[in-house]
């Protein structure tokens, strides 16, 4: 297909809305640069446990920052399968963070055919979880459905027709490109759903069927690659019926994990324990699961509360 929209600044690591002219369909668009090779570097992941986790990191940002109010949303899936655990945290300040719990044996064992294993052969059979945290003055709200299909992508379709009954197409990409210091991951994203119909709209299918059929188009390396603008892409995409990209958020890896904290997680445990994470040298230390982050503390630094 020949572009012929105008050029534009390259964009990233943002989340933002898109609205396709005249038609009953929304849309998100995520992509993520340094803020994901950031997340991602911090451990030394097997390349399909990497590749997972920027999806759900992606995937947290699309669904995250349309929410209307402060607060975060928590996307995991977990199962009986080489990746026990995998969870991406987005705040609505564009925060990002995220980790997994695999078994590293059982993950090379999957991963000896030319295909990078997808979700569900890393997760096995499990659940994809949603949870919404809108701070200490309210309860949390989760949504639970089992993890269907061979991806992330398909497991958050599912989790849409089943919890909200809102038709959803997504897409997600990880991969890796070269820079001038050598190799960074990249993730994107892409989402649309169907607005319901009603007396004054009718009949949606009709506009619903040709949204899919373009957004199947949309292929992985066009939501990675640092040279496509998301103006570019959506114009790819719907440029027969125009399309508006709005509401862009500013998207970075930022961990909420602090040596406070992990103190006031330490003085919950008993002395007797605590005396049992003491090393030879002396000092306890604790590593943040999310951002790898080392805290060392002095056993007397800790004060029960």
């Amino acid at each position: 297909m020949t572009d012929h929209a105008p050029a534009a600044t390259p964009s990233d690591n943002l989340a933002a809305a898109f609205q396709i002219e005249g038609w009953p369909v929304r849309g998100r668009l995520v992509r993520l640069g340094e803020a994901i090779d950031a997340i991602l570097s911090a451990h030394d992941y097997p390349e399909p446990v990497a590749a997972l986790l920027g999806e759900a990191c992606a995937l947290a940002a699309l669904i995250g920052s349309a929410l209307k109010f402060e607060g975060r949303l928590i996307v995991q899936a977990q199962g009986d399968g080489p990746v026990r655990y995998v969870v991406a945290d987005y705040d609505t300040r564009g925060h990002l963070r995220g980790y997994c719990r695999f078994d590293e044996d059982a993950v090379a064992a999957v991963s000896q055919g030319f295909a990078r294993p997808g979700a569900r052969t890393l997760l096995g059979e499990g659940v994809f979880v949603m949870t919404l945290d809108r701070g200490a003055d309210f309860e949390r709200t989760q949504g639970i459905t089992p993890i269907e299909g061979e991806s992330l992508s398909l497991a958050a379709e599912h989790y849409f027709q089943q919890s909200e009954q809102i038709p959803t197409k997504v897409r997600l990409a990880v991969g890796s490109v070269v820079t001038d210091e050598g190799t960074a991951w990249r993730a994107g994203g892409a989402l649309i759903q169907l607005i319901a119909g009603d007396a004054a709209r009718g009949s949606t299918e009709e506009a619903w069927d040709r949204s899919r059929a373009l957004f199947q188009t949309l292929a992985d390396d066009e939501l990675i690659d640092p040279t496509i603008t998301p103006e570019v892409l959506l114009f790819r995409l719907f440029h027969e019926d125009g399309v508006r990209l709005e509401d862009a958020r500013a998207l970075e890896a930022v961990c909420r994990c602090s040596k406070d904290r992990i103190g006031a997680v330490l003085a919950s445990f008993a002395p007797e324990e605590r005396a049992d994470m003491v090393e030879d040298d002396g000092k306890i230390r604790v590593t943040c699961e999310y951002c790898a982050t080392v805290y060392e503390l002095e056993p007397e630094e800790i004060v029960a509360g």
